[in-house]
Formats: structure tokens, sequence, C-alpha cells
């Protein structure tokens, strides 16, 4: 078999990358084991603004501008609700945070996110006696229904590999690269932390921080907007709510802990008064860089490898926006942001 890719993962990453590829009319197949599940976990939120310091999440307007589109074809290509838009409400602890607030609205970056208005609290299961702030531009992505509703349509349409990529048994040609049966010009590592198994990329700075969400059931809540405090409370339909999410630096397992339950439990009942049920918990670990930035670029020896990894907690926002960089960096020779080329680590 001769393709244009082989890409190996199928989250978030991957996902944008294919689709680059098939509207530019390029083969590939996808190789994936399901060994990694931070795209499955993740809360799926799009949120311009880094809520705890007020500060303008980075690319924020680029980021959104090709995001929102992205997701919006797809829900068209897939038939399935991905996109739910609602405003993002950020519970103020006290005066000195609503002034912060404030502060910020008038960064000319965060204009257009942040609300000035101060939103009163009138739930009866919410302790909010100083209010919201209102995070505009915002939603959720629901990531369970489009990566497997992706996987879906790349078997029925004979891309999908679902068995575990074996790196030693790649082989390097000269117009490309060989794998089992499987000829390709070249190949595209989006594996999440499974990176760090890789052998050509496992050099990279991905430390990778473990998260946990839980699922509560709570009737009484009757939220119909996310709410950030000490976590993020997010509604999901028939009074379930993701909760989340915590982080660790040492635990590199997809395990749930009670550990993680009852640190999300505690945090949210400093300001839910009602009464809920967790019905389900979810663990994964998200690829996380030390600086913040995507990993996106070419191997420095094997010329037909490239990375497409380290989207973090923001991956439903970054994919779609550093997949084109590395499509137009390959077929095209454009150059990459410097902020996330590997360079920056390999040279």
């Amino acid at each position: 078999m001769k393709v244009d890719y082989i890409i190996v993962g199928c989250g978030l990453a991957s996902i944008a990358f294919c689709e680059e590829l098939i509207s530019n009319k390029k083969s590939f197949v996808v190789f994936d084991d399901q060994s990694q599940q931070s795209s499955v976990v993740a809360a799926g939120l799009y949120n311009p603004v880094i809520l705890k310091r007020f500060s303008e999440v980075w690319k924020a307007k680029e980021q959104l501008k090709t995001a929102l589109p992205f997701y919006h074809q797809l829900e068209v290509k897939l038939q399935a609700k991905l996109d739910h838009k609602f405003a993002i409400y950020r519970r103020f602890a006290s005066i000195e945070e609503q002034n912060l607030w404030f502060e910020a609205a008038d960064n000319p970056k965060l204009d257009p996110y942040l609300s000035t208005k101060i939103v009163n609290n009138t739930n009866a299961s919410v302790n909010a006696p100083y209010g919201f702030g209102e995070v505009l531009q915002a939603g959720r992505i629901d990531t369970n229904t489009l990566i497997t509703s992706y996987k879906t349509y790349l078997s029925n349409e004979g891309k999908l590999i679902a068995s575990r990529f074996q790196h030693d048994n790649l082989l390097f040609e000269a117009e490309g690269v060989q794998y089992d049966n499987i000829e390709a010009s070249g190949i595209v590592f989006a594996e999440g932390f499974g990176l760090k198994k890789n052998p050509f990329f496992k050099d990279l700075p991905l430390n990778g921080t473990k998260g946990e969400v839980v699922t509560i059931k709570a009737s009484n809540l009757k939220l119909d907007k996310a709410l950030k405090s000490g976590v993020f409370i997010i509604p999901i339909g028939n009074d379930l709510y993701k909760v989340g999410a915590t982080y660790n630096w040492d635990d590199k397992t997809n395990l749930p802990t009670e550990e993680g339950k009852s640190e999300l439990i505690e945090k949210l009942k400093t300001f839910i008064l009602c009464d809920f049920e967790v019905v389900d918990q979810k663990a994964g670990i998200r690829p996380t860089v030390k600086d913040r930035r995507p990993l996106v670029g070419r191997h420095y020896e094997h010329k037909n490898l490239y990375v497409l990894n380290g989207l973090g907690t923001r991956g439903v926002m970054i994919a779609p926006y550093i997949a084109p960089q590395l499509y137009n960096y390959i077929e095209h020779n454009a150059s990459l942001e410097a902020e996330i080329d590997i360079k920056r680590f390999t040279s």
C-alpha cells in the first residue's frame, strides 16, 4: 500500500492534521491503539482567558478564528453535535477580585472576552456572594463524541489501523518510510503523552500532567453556564456536569484515583450547596511542555519524520491552529512559528 502519510495517534492533533490532508487530497492511514486518553477525558472547553490570572490565552484570537469554523465543518461532516456554546462565569471570592477583573477588562486584548458587568448570583444552589464575571466567546467541544465519530469515519474509509504502532519496524528509504506493507512519503507522530516511548522524539521536553475529572448528577443545580472557582463545573445535559480538573506531575497512569476524586469534591463543595452524586470518573495524561507551547516540526536526522504534539490543556483551540502550519511546513517549505518549532529545543 502506498500513501502520502502515516499518522500515529487519533486525538485532537491527529484529527486536525487528517482534515488538512483531506482538504488537500492527500492519502493517509491512521494508527491508533487507544492507549492515550487525554483528548477523550478532556472537558473540551474553549476559553480565551486564563481565569486564574485574568490574562489572555496564547494566540486566543487566532486560535478561535481557526477552531470554531473547523468544528462546525466537522459537525456537518460527521452529522454530530460537537460545539456547545455557552458563557463561562468566573466566581469572585472578594471585592478585590472584582477590581482585578475590571482592570483586566480594560486591556484591549481582553476586551472582546470579558464582560464589564458583574453578574449577580440568583442560583440558590451556588454560593457566590460577590457574583461572577462573564467570559464571552466560550463553549465546549464534545471531544468524546468527536473522537468516537471520527474513528468511525476513518474506519468506514479504510484509513484506520486499530493496532499499536511498533516504532522498531519503521524503515527509512530515500523517498520516504516503510512500515510493514505500507509505503509513505512522511509520518506524523501525534501520540500525545505516548511520545515519551517514541525513540525518535522521546528527548523532547514533554512532561505530561495527569488530570482527573468526575461527572456528577445534580438535579437541583440547574446551570446552563460553566462556572469556574476552585474547579470548573461544566453542564453536559440531563442534570449532568463535568467537574475538573486535577493536576498531578508524578503519576503517569490513566487510572482514576480516590485522591483525585476527593480533591475535586472538596473544592466543589466550597461553592456548590446542593446535593450531588458522582456517577463517573476518568483520568488521562495531558501532553504538557515545559514552556507551555506545542511541539511541531521535523526530526533533526530523519527528514520524513514529523511531530505534532504538546497541546497541553487547551487542545481543542490549539490543534486546528497548528495542524495547517505543519502541513504547509512539509508541503510548501513554509516556516513554523518559532514558539512552536521543536528547533527551540534541538538546535
